[in-house]
């Protein structure tokens, strides 16, 4: 079993247990469900490199990445710092994040927030929305085409977009990409956890315009996202580049100061 099955199994009871302790209609009592949805899409175009700046405390590849800075000082770092969207990580048995953290986020920030997440069923979805997110993220790893659908069908009818992550051309061919407001490329294989930015590159041509590209995991250098706009790409998810500073919102201004110049 490689770590993305055993992340999937683990989420599967997770869960079935939450279901019992917080039902739907609790759910979408949530004040934040009269909220207006804001279209990551849309801010991430506006800007010459939309960055997806993340909070992500640890990972199964880094034990500790940064666990002394709150969600709050982050979140508003990344705002200040020029961020045209904010991940959140909400997993807590393999990255160390909460739901909590999604709202923490959603009361300092009027950036579009993501809510990542290793979303299987319909009660996530509903979460993410409850819980202050404008998007979500389905991996196609982890779909069929038929569960892609039904979940980017909700996620628009609760006014959210959705993200779609693909690894390879086999991910890629399968999905229904017309049922995404974005396409991510993720550079890193869940299923080993290597990285490889060359996977951006050979996909982007085959991703259709209706969706904005974007590239996930591995981008550190400017140069690198220069290369990667020219493929194609405007959205640059990263978080353990700028996560791992004493200042991760200080870190993404000079970031794209220098990615500017």
């Amino acid at each position: 079993m490689n770590i993305l099955d055993r992340i999937a199994a683990t989420k599967r009871e997770e869960i079935a247990l939450k279901q019992l302790v917080v039902p739907e209609a609790r759910l979408r009592d949530s004040a934040l469900m009269q909220r207006e949805p804001a279209s990551m899409k849309a801010s991430l175009s506006a800007r010459s490199y939309g960055i997806i700046a993340e909070h992500k405390r640890r990972s199964p590849s880094r034990a500790v990445i940064n666990q002394a800075l709150t969600v709050q000082q982050v979140v508003r770092g990344y705002t200040a710092g020029g961020a045209g969207a904010v991940s959140v990580l909400t997993d807590g048995t393999y990255f160390g994040g909460s739901l909590e953290d999604l709202l923490l986020a959603r009361a300092v920030t009027d950036l579009p927030l993501l809510r990542k997440e290793f979303i299987l069923e319909p009660y996530q979805v509903l979460e993410a929305r409850a819980h202050g997110a404008d998007a979500i993220l389905l991996i196609a790893a982890l779909l069929e085409p038929g569960q892609i659908e039904a979940l980017a069908g909700q996620a628009r009818e609760l006014g959210m977009e959705v993200l779609l992550e693909v690894h390879d051309r086999e991910e890629l061919d399968k999905s229904p990409l017309g049922s995404a407001d974005m396409i991510g490329v993720n550079n890193r294989n869940l299923k080993t956890f290597e990285v490889d930015l060359a996977t951006s590159h050979s996909l982007a041509g085959l991703i259709p315009d209706t969706a904005l590209r974007i590239t996930e995991s591995g981008l550190g250098k400017p140069g690198e996202l220069r290369e990667l706009r020219d493929s194609g790409y405007r959205g640059f998810l990263m978080g353990e580049s700028f996560m791992k500073q004493d200042d991760p919102g200080k870190a993404l201004k000079a970031f794209l100061k220098t990615l500017e110049a």
